[in-house]
């Protein structure tokens, strides 16, 4: 790419690596440059919390505001009642009001740790789609917004071609989501005088229609910019892990858990993580990013800090590297690492039938005993008994860092009394296992 942009903004999605594609380079960087630009990015309420998968858009937001500009988290009360269809090879599970309402909330703890709230002139503004799209008269939606797309065209997007290249089932209801986002940027330009809305490139579609439809209605200029859809170097979909989805609410993930994620980045995506999900500079980011060998790592727990600091703050941030240091090189039990705690209820119980669980785990613990299986699926390092089973069968699962090779071994409450067990699976992921 020759351009050369003007704009603060722009200068740093270009060095940096979020850029994958923009509607108008120069129209836009004009209007960054002349003053005040309002952008928005569009969040579904599909779960409780956001995951890492969002992230590299909301550093996107939190670069915009730090460049003079103001940033809209809008949150989509009212299209995930009908749910995003593109790349998706089946239809979203419809949620309630309710569940919707409670994803939000879960979701809007994270934001003010990024952006800042407030009534200034570069101060974030949070709103919600349902504002305008739950009071709409479907008869009047239809002959105002409805009578602009083209569903011929809405058909060659390939968002909606590849779904039904594959002869996968697309309902009406998903096919109205494109028209739905595409009002958003229409009422977002119309009530907040909003010029561009950014999103990942599979977003690319859903950005076009709402330019088209703004200029249609409105006569407005607007813009839309798309980030490159990551996946780490070794082929995987950046944000998931071996446990699942990388979560940013600390209740979902422990900020230790999430600092061991970006801890383990392969060497070849460190530099270019270091851009994307830090502030460092970027020429310091090139040069940790070009270590070879053991020096690498120095540069994965500079990464690892920054990210978490950002998220949890910087005293968790050095707690987790903390923990990593006691459990990695000293070979101890860090104590923040996520931690199962068990009751005598989650044993099994070969005792007096005139005697409790809850008694024997006084009296006699060592009649309480619970799988080396069921403790791995329980503290979340196993999906299954049968993984948990496999995992130990290949060698890959320690207690108090001795290898299991037995996959019955049963450990009793006797065992916990003395102390909590360190649990691991494999070499990075690790758990605390006590009593309650």
């Amino acid at each position: 790419m020759t351009y050369h942009p003007k704009s603060d903004f722009m200068s740093v999605m270009m060095e940096r690596g979020f850029l994958a594609d923009c509607t108008d380079y120069q129209g836009l960087d004009d209007a960054l440059s002349k003053g005040v630009v309002t952008t928005y990015i569009g969040y579904d309420a599909t779960a409780k919390s956001l995951h890492v998968g969002h992230l590299l858009n909301i550093m996107m937001l939190r670069w915009l505001q730090k460049t003079g500009h103001r940033p809209v988290t809008l949150m989509g009360g009212g299209t995930t009642k009908v749910g995003d269809p593109s790349f998706r090879a089946d239809e979203r599970p419809l949620l309630t009001p309710d569940q919707i309402d409670a994803n939000i909330a879960g979701m809007q703890q994270v934001f003010a740790k990024y952006l800042t709230y407030g009534d200034g002139p570069t101060d974030a503004l949070m709103l919600n789609n349902a504002e305008w799209l739950d009071g709409l008269n479907y008869l009047e939606f239809l002959r105002d917004i409805g009578r602009h797309f083209s569903v011929n065209r809405m058909l060659a997007f390939e968002s909606v071609k590849s779904r039904l290249d594959r002869e996968q089932s697309l309902s009406f209801l998903e096919f109205n989501y494109m028209i739905l986002q595409a009002y958003d940027f229409l009422e977002l330009n119309r009530r907040y005088g909003c010029l561009l809305q950014m999103g990942g490139s599979d977003q690319w579609g859903n950005i076009i229609n709402g330019i088209d439809l703004t200029r249609r209605v409105l006569d407005h200029e607007i813009y839309g910019l798309t980030s490159p859809l990551l996946t780490t170097s070794d082929g995987r979909k950046m944000g998931k892990s071996a446990g699942g989805a990388v979560w940013l609410n600390a209740d979902m993930l422990s900020p230790y858990e999430f600092w061991q994620f970006w801890r383990n980045t392969t060497d070849a995506d460190t530099g270019r993580f270091l851009k994307l999900y830090t502030e460092l500079p970027v020429e310091e980011c090139d040069r940790l990013g070009a270590l070879q060998g053991s020096e690498i790592n120095a540069a994965k727990i500079i990464l690892a800090n920054a990210v978490t600091a950002l998220l949890h703050g910087a005293e968790a941030a050095a707690t987790a590297e903390a923990t990593a240091r006691e459990v990695f090189e000293k070979g101890g039990v860090g104590d923040d690492l996520p931690t199962l705690t068990l009751g005598a209820a989650d044993f099994i119980f070969e005792g007096p039938a005139d005697l409790s669980s809850e008694q024997a785990l006084e009296t006699n613990p060592q009649a309480l005993t619970i799988s080396i299986a069921q403790l791995l699926v329980k503290s979340g390092l196993s999906h299954s008994g049968k993984e948990a089973k496999r995992l130990v069968a290949e060698s890959g699962a320690r207690l108090n860092d001795e290898l299991v090779t037995d996959t019955a071994l049963m450990v009793s409450a006797a065992d916990l009394k003395k102390a909590p067990i360190k649990l691991s699976a494999g070499k990075k992921r690790h758990a605390l296992v006590q009593l309650g």
